[in-house]
């Protein structure tokens, strides 16, 4: 992980600004936050010190139940925030938050802004407007598992989870998130490859023809 320090943050902050978002000056102990894929931006288990708001990049949500499997249950994508859920709660048992591409977060210490973020009525209308969509995403993405084929959803799940045209998630999380069997994945994307629209190359698949699994994935937003 890299801080942004010195003129790469003064120039970062000068191009981008979430001062909308609140009503009170931000800017004094504002961080700037890079990641690497794979970095682990939260570890599972540990209150993070910041509230972050994501300007660049995907990550992904994980959690580790009682028997030690480790599910993914949700994506992170841009103009999201991490750690809304410690800000609002003392005890709450955090997930583990991966960054799937190289992600640059805001990054708000909670020791110096809690109070005001939680007395901030305009902050607070944009966390709320934030929370109710992610609840209704995760609503839709249960009812897709009902009413879609898994090439539609598949094809969504490539497109969130790609970085920089490679798809490479592990199958067996893919089945857990998806819900479906380890036979079932494997058959959709030789599919895919027959059609062209993903090239096999070695554990990894090249995305080849966006536009087609944009096409599929579309269907699921038109629902």
């Amino acid at each position: 992980m890299e801080v942004y320090k010195g003129e790469k943050k003064r120039l970062y902050l000068e191009n981008n600004s979430i001062a909308h978002l609140f009503s009170f000056q931000i800017e004094e102990y504002l961080e700037v936050h890079e990641y690497r894929r794979d970095e682990w931006i939260i570890k599972e288990g540990m209150r993070p010190d910041f509230l972050f708001y994501v300007m660049e990049g995907k990550a992904k949500i994980y959690v580790t139940h009682q028997n030690g499997k480790v599910s993914l249950i949700n994506m992170i994508n841009t103009h999201d925030y991490i750690g809304e859920m410690e800000l609002l709660n003392d005890v709450y048992y955090t997930k583990g938050i991966q960054a799937s591409t190289k992600t640059i977060c805001f990054a708000l210490p909670f020791h110096r802004y809690r109070t005001q973020l939680l007395e901030d009525a305009k902050f607070l209308r944009e966390l709320t407007k934030f929370l109710s969509a992610k609840a209704t995403l995760m609503a839709a993405k249960y009812s897709q598992s009902l009413a879609f084929p898994l090439e539609n959803r598949l094809a969504d799940f490539i497109l969130q989870t790609a970085d920089e045209g490679i798809y490479k998630e592990k199958h067996v999380t893919v089945c857990d998130y998806l819900g479906v069997s380890y036979r079932h994945l494997l058959h959709v994307l030789t599919q895919f490859c027959e059609k062209n629209y993903l090239k096999k190359d070695g554990r990894n698949y090249q995305i080849l023809q966006y536009h087609s699994l944009y096409e599929l994935a579309e269907m699921l937003r038109n629902n």
